[in-house]
């Protein structure tokens, strides 16, 4: 049986380890004890460090919010390389930007660990059904060890290319529509809400038709809750959707391409960055269009 370890029990990592440990022998590691009594619950072995987590490994399947975080829990002290094996593979799925996944895999080369670059799109509720869209990059040695995992994980996988770091140019297009869509979806529903229209109603209807998208589904009925001054789940962190349009942002400057819709749902987050929201659902941008308890 391939051990696999997932570090990070976040909003995405925590369904994603537990349905790992349907067809895998799953290892676990976060700083949260909440997230790992629920990984343990669902079968996965709880690791009490991050090297202890690697150890023995041969797929790791990193999790985390940025690039800063990916640099730490890789290389820092007592970090995931000290635990891992010259021939195991280390599954990058955080959304950290092209040059920051090659510089890790670079490192990661050094020490003879193969690495994936293995971005994800799809949301919660998608990871606890394997349901996602992984889109990867990596060699097919790499590939061929991963691919029972990502396969589990996915409903679609999609190999973008055999270099690391072209899965996170892939995600970088699926963000920018998905910061767009999410923005767009606020402003709809904050002027369905000051019209006084039945929030429900606008969502179901308007899901019906051509206006349809996923992240209106997906982030529509939290984004109600917060015009009607309700407090919806915890799914996405504003600052999360607001690091990945920065680094839709990088990209497009780098490539010189004007991506002006993009730029304007950047700096909405940013907005309610500043208003003190960071670590709100990404829903709650719908407030600053219009009063909350019309």
């Amino acid at each position: 049986m391939t051990h696999v370890t997932v570090i990070g029990l976040g909003a995405m990592g925590l369904p994603m380890a537990t349905h790992l440990t349907k067809s895998f022998d799953v290892k676990v590691y976060d700083i949260n004890p909440v997230a790992l009594e629920k990984a343990a619950a669902a079968g996965a072995t709880p690791a009490s460090s991050l090297e202890q987590a690697a150890d023995g490994a041969d797929v790791v399947v990193l999790i985390v919010r940025d690039a800063a975080q990916l640099q730490s829990a890789l290389f820092g002290t007592g970090g995931v390389v000290d635990g891992l094996a010259p021939g195991s593979v280390v599954v990058i799925t955080s959304t950290v930007g092209e040059t920051a996944l090659v510089r890790a895999a670079d490192l990661l080369e050094a020490r003879g660990i193969l690495c994936v670059d293995a971005a994800l799109s799809g949301g919660p509720v998608r990871a606890e059904t394997g349901d996602l869209l992984i889109m990867v990059g990596g060699s097919p040695e790499a590939r061929s060890v991963t691919q029972p995992v990502l396969d589990a994980l996915g409903s679609t996988v999609c190999v973008v290319g055999d270099k690391v770091g072209q899965g996170q140019q892939l995600k970088a297009v699926n963000q920018l529509l998905c910061g767009i869509h999410t923005a767009a979806a606020a402003e709809a529903l904050a002027l369905a809400h000051q019209l006084g229209l039945d929030l429900d109603m606008v969502i179901d209807v308007l899901g019906a038709g051509a206006a349809a998208s996923f992240m209106f589904a997906d982030r529509g009925p939290r984004i109600a809750q917060q015009l009607r001054g309700e407090t919806p789940p915890l799914r996405s962190r504003l600052d999360v959707i607001g690091k990945d349009m920065g680094i839709v942002g990088d990209v497009a400057r780098e490539q010189k391409v004007s991506v002006p819709l993009a730029s304007a749902a950047e700096q909405l987050y940013r907005l309610g960055e500043a208003a003190g929201l960071a670590a709100e659902d990404d829903s709650i941008i719908s407030t600053l269009f219009a009063a909350s308890d019309k």
